[in-house]
């Protein structure tokens, strides 16, 4: 329930707040804000590149085939008319600050044929919540021969392009194994090479039948002294042993200088084989991000934002989540994480009503709830409550793949309240029952 404690004192704006990016935080920022206005006669636009959400951190699941994307994904359009706020499918183009546009490119459907012709969209207030894509370092051959696992679209071809070639492998006597390099030991890359192995073992029950543990020659390739860098050492090694118990090599101190359509060069000369490559190394801002409308950003393309989220140039404009780059009062950077991108929109949020009836803005602080990582359904490890007397406490097993679980629950709960993601939940366990274990298409 959304408590109005200004409403009637608030100053309604003709022109509509924007929101750029239907993320985990700009998906939650614009559903509270169309909750909250519903009846008046401020409107609230969400815009995206894309017509569905799903939760970034479970890309990796449908990347694998374990999560379906088309039963699992929330319709914008749908989900816009439920709660208040508009969707509008576009890509950035620019922005004018003075007349407070934000410019929006040609859209073309897949053949080519125009849809929308370039235009424009005026707003009140900005928020940028788009999000991070792959940094791949400007490394040789990364962008011709890498998949990069940043939208679910790149995830679902991923997952056809490894159903086609364990069809291959099936029908090739010439071949024993599927060489797969994953560049990047973060969550993404360790959690996926976990679920390739499971997708593997359930693809036996579908006539696979040539295929094991060694059918599968998986790489991840860390170019740092070990996995999970940005996790507790006692996490990182507990999820290594996992990955090397299913047969999984971890390369660490490994540095990528080529990549090309069968191997992976190394920076000591080294050629790992590999049919398939993915990149999952690092995260920037989308590249048209880089000072749009004469803001101040990083060299990542990430927006500068004050405590309060807003931009320094220009305070009716927002950033949240990976495209903003925030230090907190406390002298915290923030981190790329799903829990950061939730915070800010519950600040993003108080701070845009409190601005509309020209109370004082809350300054954002980061509160870190602890990291897990999900091995597929054999294990995760994780941390919990790491910000509580500068302690946390290890977790693993079903314990840790409850909670980890539990965080998107609670992602579900905050766009579709507890009543329907307890539906949703129950529709969940209907489906394992009648369809697949794993997508097979």
């Amino acid at each position: 329930m959304l408590i109005r404690p200004w409403w009637r004192k608030l100053t309604i704006s003709s022109d509509p707040i924007v929101i750029i990016g239907g993320g985990a935080g700009g998906l939650e920022l614009a559903t509270k804000l169309g909750k909250y206005f519903r009846k008046t006669k401020q409107k609230v636009i969400l815009i995206d590149q894309n017509r569905k959400h799903v939760w970034k951190p479970l890309l990796h699941e449908v990347a694998s085939g374990s999560l379906d994307a088309d039963i699992d994904c929330v319709d914008y359009l749908s989900h816009g008319a439920r709660n208040g706020f508009l969707f509008q499918l576009g890509v950035v183009d620019g922005l004018n600050r003075e007349s407070k546009h934000v410019l929006l490119k040609q859209l073309n459907d897949q053949d080519g044929a125009l849809i929308f012709p370039a235009r424009q969209v005026k707003y009140s207030l900005l928020v940028f919540a788009l999000g991070s894509v792959t940094n791949d370092f400007n490394t040789l051959g990364a962008k011709e021969y890498c998949t990069f696992l940043d939208t679910c679209e790149n995830a679902e071809r991923f997952h056809t392009e490894l159903l086609n070639a364990f069809l291959r492998l099936k029908g090739d006597d010439t071949r024993s194994s599927l060489n797969i390099a994953i560049i990047g030991g973060g969550a993404t890359g360790v959690e996926l090479a976990a679920e390739i192995v499971k997708t593997s073992e359930l693809l036996k029950n579908y006539g696979y039948d040539h295929l094991s543990k060694k059918s599968l020659d998986i790489h991840i390739v860390e170019a740092g002294p070990r996995i999970l860098a940005a996790l507790p050492e006692r996490i990182a090694q507990s999820a290594q042993q996992e990955l090397e118990a299913l047969g999984i090599t971890v390369n660490t101190n490994t540095a990528v200088t080529e990549v090309t359509p069968n191997s992976v060069i190394t920076k000591d000369g080294r050629e790992i084989a590999s049919s398939i490559t993915v990149w999952a190394a690092g995260i920037k801002g989308p590249d048209f991000m880089q000072a749009i409308g004469g803001l101040e950003s990083a060299k990542n393309n990430q927006l500068l934002v004050n405590p309060f989220l807003q931009t320094p140039l220009d305070t009716d404009i927002f950033a949240l989540g990976d495209c903003a780059s925030c230090t907190t009062l406390k002298g915290i950077k923030v981190p790329p994480r799903a829990q950061a991108a939730h915070q800010m929109a519950s600040t993003v949020f108080t701070n845009i009503i409190a601005k509309l009836a020209l109370k004082p803005l809350v300054a954002y602080e980061y509160i870190d709830y602890g990291s897990l990582v999900s091995l597929s359904s054999y294990t995760a490890v994780g941390s919990l409550m790491g910000n509580i007397n500068q302690r946390s406490m290890f977790i693993e097993g079903k314990l840790a793949r409850l909670v980890y679980i539990g965080l998107y629950r609670m992602h579900q709960v905050t766009l579709f309240g507890v009543l329907k993601t307890l539906l949703i939940v129950l529709v969940g366990r209907v489906n394992r029952a009648l369809r697949p274990n794993l997508k097979l298409h």
